[in-house]
């Protein structure tokens, strides 16, 4: 049986499993359109706000800094965590920063998505890669 017979199939015993279940899962995107699974390269992010004409040009948030270990996972004010990538979405799935979610825009940068998905204010920086 190839794939798609096997999602067809898996689509149709949806409405068996009652109205709440078939709309939370119609409602989740496939997972394969998120890209492949990845990882960051290691060191220390530093996240700022950006600052305006009359002081300096950004902010730190020292809470929001971290440091990516090795594989996936990072530590973040003293304690350990783990991230997934996929694609160019980034999401930390346990540890001290669980549910922030940010968007690779770039090898060193990443921008904050909030929870509509929509990109905010906050960036965070590859500052010094490991020794």
């Amino acid at each position: 049986m190839d794939r798609t017979s096997c999602f067809t199939r898996a689509l149709r015993a949806v409405p068996a499993l009652g109205p709440s279940l078939a709309l939370a899962l119609a409602a989740t995107p496939l997972m394969a359109q998120a890209g492949p699974i990845d990882t960051l390269p290691l060191g220390k992010y530093e996240c700022t706000l950006p600052g305006d004409a009359g002081g300096a040009a950004w902010h730190r948030i020292p809470g929001r800094d971290f440091t990516i270990l090795n594989a996936s996972s990072y530590e973040a004010s003293g304690e350990r965590g783990v991230y997934l990538l996929r694609g160019t979405h980034l999401t930390f799935t346990r540890g001290p920063l669980k549910g922030m979610m940010l968007e690779r825009s770039g090898q060193r940068i990443l921008r904050e998505r909030d929870e509509k998905g929509e990109l905010g204010p906050m960036r965070c920086v590859l500052t010094s890669p490991p020794r």
